[in-house]
């Protein structure tokens, strides 16, 4: 798992508006949440990982143990159920909520592809290693 305490800054970000006006949204935070650059950062501590997103709008982390379940409040304020498994370089993250979402973040020496899908709407987001 090289990609523990390795952090990824935004390069690249496809459809996302559309990602996000699926979730349900709002233009104010849909335009922030477009111009900001966040970084990704996942640790380990025994057995528990935390992934913080930190960027100028607000940071994030979420701790949690490879395949049990536990509550997350999403960037957008949304309270959801997750579970997130490992799939050899590959975070694997099912939201179940009002709108389940899946979250895959493919993690390699030199960037973290984030693939978001909800319904049929799908946003690539590509992170570059810093």
């Amino acid at each position: 798992m090289a990609f523990i305490g390795k952090k990824y800054k935004l390069d690249k970000s496809e459809n996302f508006d559309e990602y996000m006006k699926e979730l349900g949204v709002g233009m104010v935070l849909r335009k922030m949440g477009n111009t900001v650059s966040p970084t990704v950062e996942v640790t380990k501590d025994g057995d528990t990982y935390t992934l913080t997103t930190t960027s100028t709008f607000k940071t994030s982390s979420i701790s949690f143990k490879l395949g049990e379940e536990f509550d997350e409040e999403t960037l957008d304020g949304r309270k959801v159920k997750s579970v997130i498994t490992l799939d050899g370089n590959k975070l694997v993250q099912e939201q179940k909520g009002d709108k389940p979402s899946t979250i895959v973040r493919e993690f390699t020496d030199s960037e973290l592809i984030t693939t978001l899908t909800i319904g049929s709407v799908k946003s690539v987001r590509i992170y570059k290693a810093v």
